[in-house]
């Protein structure tokens, strides 16, 4: 029987610890979409697993390599632990207040780019580890950690990689790389991501930029040509024009909406948290607004460039234009279909000119919320939070779960220490400490309850 006042008591006295271990991980850049410090910081996650007595392989990917580590324990049941070591780019520099890759505290908070999305989650499990070898020598179970460097660029080789290496990380269950607790201080579980496809939308309407007085009246304009082929996409009234695209989409369960309905009510906490005046198509807040935002597809413009946008003006008609757009995809959808659609409402509206370029993406994953796994990392939450975990049943975020439910055949729970104003993929992003300590304690027990379930 494990003693979790003494394990409590270990992880209180090594947090600082810790935290120095994060400070020196998240100093480390490692951003994929620019090849920044990426082999390096692989190589730091996998001395930080192999000081925890870790069997660890840098397994060379398509992408970027992943880290396998294991080490068994006194169950031959296994948890597959996910985790990534890239983070997003820390752009634009000049929003922060302490520079992104110099991890900094302030008022109870660490602040740097990756401490939360996701290199605390990390070190806060490998904390709870330490604690657990402490007290009696072994794992309670055999550990397998799976971490990659590719998930903020969309995960674009790990399913394949996931296939290619079944039998090396089968497991029982899996613990996901994030959680947060909301405005209210509960603690949420998600039991499912919603998918992405990520595309660069691009048009080249002539060699070079020109003199907008020579071209204005005569020559095609590539930041017009864009923006005529973007319009296209998504009408005033919010629905997206794209044939077929909500074919595929599933009405949420009675046992989703009643799950839903237990999820907090966050529409006052946005409009004070991002300013928020209206929601789109006259949402107020409640049941329907907790329903659109996880189980409807989008379709964002997440950046636009082209021609001049420095200070003052230059008068100059641009020759190329080019956009980042996403689309979050709910179960059924898939990357593949959403790209061929794409090209065809393209073609069909005379943009052929118009370039796709897919970055990256995932169908949607989504493991039973009723599952025995799920509930048992609810569960272990109590002792830490004060309450169980509140069950959600999809996140609007994205991730690649769905290639270790499919292919790994795996109950995916998510449990972390985020919190409403964690600022993660933001300047300033941060974790709150007393939180990054309650995780640690939590994934201790919820550790030694799987170990133990029948």
């Amino acid at each position: 029987m494990a003693d979790f006042a003494s394990i409590d008591r270990y992880l209180d006295d090594h947090l600082e610890q810790s935290l120095a271990e994060l400070t020196r991980y998240a100093a480390q850049p490692s951003v994929a979409a620019q090849n920044l410090g990426m082999e390096e910081c692989a190589r730091l996650v996998s001395e930080m697993l192999r000081a925890r007595g870790f069997s660890v392989e840098l397994v060379p990917a398509e992408g970027y390599p992943v880290v396998i580590a294991e080490r068994d324990g006194e169950r031959d049941k296994t948890l597959l632990i996910y985790n990534h070591y890239d983070v997003q780019p820390p752009e634009p520099i000049d929003l922060w207040t302490s520079p992104p890759f110099t991890p900094t505290r302030r008022d109870g908070r660490l602040f740097g780019r990756g401490v939360s999305d996701d290199k605390g989650h990390l070190t806060a499990r490998l904390l709870a580890i330490d604690a657990l070898l402490e007290q009696a020598g072994r794992l309670p179970c055999r550990i397998k950690f799976v971490i990659e460097g590719e998930e903020e660029i969309g995960s674009v080789h790990l399913p394949g990689f996931v296939r290619k290496n079944r039998a090396r990380l089968r497991g029982d269950a899996c613990l996901w790389e994030f959680g947060y607790v909301d405005h209210r201080e509960v603690p949420l579980q998600y039991a499912g991501l919603r998918g992405i496809c990520y595309v660069e939308l691009s048009v080249e309407c002539l060699s070079r930029d020109v003199h907008s007085g020579v071209g204005g009246s005569i020559f095609p304009n590539a930041a017009w040509r864009l923006t005529w082929a973007l319009a296209s996409l998504k009408g005033k009234d919010e629905r997206i024009r794209i044939p077929g695209f909500y074919d595929p989409v599933r009405p949420p369960t009675p046992r989703d909406r009643e799950l839903m309905a237990q999820a907090p009510d966050m529409a006052q906490d946005y409009r004070e948290r991002y300013g928020v005046k209206e929601y789109l198509r006259g949402m107020k807040g409640g049941e329907e607004l907790k329903i659109a935002e996880v189980f409807e597809p989008t379709c964002t413009i997440c950046g636009l460039d082209s021609g001049y946008q420095g200070p003052g003006s230059k008068t100059v008609l641009p020759a190329r234009a080019s956009a980042k757009v996403d689309f979050r995809l709910v179960p059924d959808m898939t990357p593949d279909q959403v790209t061929k659609q794409l090209r065809a409402h393209l073609d069909a509206g005379g943009f052929a000119d118009v370039k796709i370029q897919f970055l990256g993406g995932n169908p949607a994953g989504r493991t039973d919320p009723d599952h025995p796994f799920l509930r048992l990392v609810a569960e272990t939450a109590r002792p830490v939070y004060g309450m169980p975990m509140t069950i959600v049943p999809m996140v609007g975020g994205s991730g690649p779960n769905h290639a270790f439910i499919q292919e790994l055949g795996v109950p995916v729970a998510t449990a972390g220490f985020g919190n409403p104003d964690t600022r993660a993929h933001a300047p300033d992003e941060n974790l709150r400490v007393d939180l990054y300590l309650k995780h640690a304690k939590h994934v201790a027990r919820m550790i030694h309850a799987f170990a133990e379930a029948t």
